[in-house]
């Protein structure tokens, strides 16, 4: 059996479902429906007809977009790619409002049974796909409602407990979605499987935001504009060698994401009503922001929200920007002059 898993290329790992997978099923969704609403908020407030169709063709394949890039990160060979697309649309649209948790695992077993049987027969343009889109379909009817449900309350409950408690959730938000922002595991894809908006979204982006904007300008000393780019608008994910080799370089950015939480829940009520997949994103390409703003012009457009206010901006730049880039410097201050952090601890390689 061992090796037959071999040969088919059937790594059964945390890693490679957990990372690898998890991670390319964000890109996906990023692909298809956070795209889609941008467009499609873009086209509704320049009044472009063709934008606004344009969102909503993007936006409704985000289901086959999470499963073929879930094929591809399992490395499935092309029969088994495009069958794919066929899964994923099965098992989101039944897996309802916690659709991606659904299409994650699904999409997978699908995949690796594609794999299994891919290049046994001597009509594999047949059986490839009949087999990864019988399996895959059968257990999206199997599976995908139950999972749906499982993540949808999930996602529910965080949100109202932040509701009811803004204080104490604003932390424990934002500090664990920024500490997944971080980790080589998607936080994108763990605040869209769990459906994460309002103010429980707020609270990720501003964790987020922490982690990357205060990366950024914490190690300024040591990675100047580059390392400010590529953390700022890219990912603090680089920090993640540094963090293994001395840990205490972390602190600083959860502190500020503790301090800035609660702040974003409590003082700003700052809320992502925009996909949910942008709460996870932080300032990568500013996705968490246009999805604050996408969720400003939804919600005055249905009437909940008066208008966007000079408050409400004031909040997202200081939530977002200003106080990580200020807090994460300071808090690294005090831990160099401790001695906890040397010289190139920080230093991107």
């Amino acid at each position: 059996m061992n090796e037959f898993l071999k040969r088919k290329n059937i790594v059964i790992s945390a890693r490679r479902y957990g990372i690898d997978a998890l991670g390319a099923m964000a890109q996906g969704l990023f692909a298809s429906l956070l795209i889609g609403t941008i467009l499609n908020t873009l086209g509704t407030q320049l009044n472009i007809e063709w934008l606004i169709s344009v969102g909503k063709y993007a936006s409704a394949m985000s289901g086959p977009a999470m499963a073929i890039a879930i094929g591809y990160a399992l490395q499935a060979p092309p029969l088994v790619l495009f069958s794919l697309a066929a899964v994923g649309q099965a098992a989101n649209e039944l897996g309802g409002a916690g659709g991606p948790l659904a299409v994650l695992f699904v999409a997978i077993l699908a995949a690796e049974l594609g794999k299994a049987v891919s290049k046994e027969t001597k009509v594999d343009i047949l059986v490839t796909p009949v087999v990864t889109i019988l399996t895959g379909v059968g257990f999206a009817a199997l599976l995908a409602p139950t999972l749906g449900r499982i993540a949808s309350s999930l996602g529910r409950v965080i949100m109202w407990a932040t509701e009811l408690q803004p204080f104490l959730m604003g932390i424990i938000v934002s500090v664990l979605v920024g500490i997944a922002l971080t980790l080589p595991i998607s936080s994108a894809a763990i605040c869209a499987a769990l459906g994460l908006t309002g103010l429980a979204g707020g609270a990720a982006v501003a964790g987020c935001c922490a982690q990357m904007v205060g990366f950024a300008f914490y190690s300024f000393k040591e990675n100047r504009w580059g390392g400010l780019v590529s953390q700022g608008i890219g990912t603090s994910m680089l920090q993640m060698g540094n963090i293994v080799r001395n840990p205490r370089i972390w602190i600083a950015p959860i502190l500020t994401s503790a301090v800035t939480g609660p702040l974003a829940t409590c003082i700003f009520k700052l809320q992502m009503n925009g996909a949910p997949v942008a709460s996870g994103m932080g300032t990568c390409g500013l996705v968490g922001q246009i999805g604050v703003y996408t969720g400003w012009v939804n919600d005055v457009a249905a009437g909940v929200k008066a208008g966007i206010t000079a408050f409400d901006w004031a909040g997202l730049i200081l939530i977002c920007f200003v106080l990580p880039a200020v807090l994460t410097p300071l808090f690294g201050m005090i831990f160099r002059k401790l001695g906890w952090i040397g010289e190139d601890d920080l230093k991107l390689v």
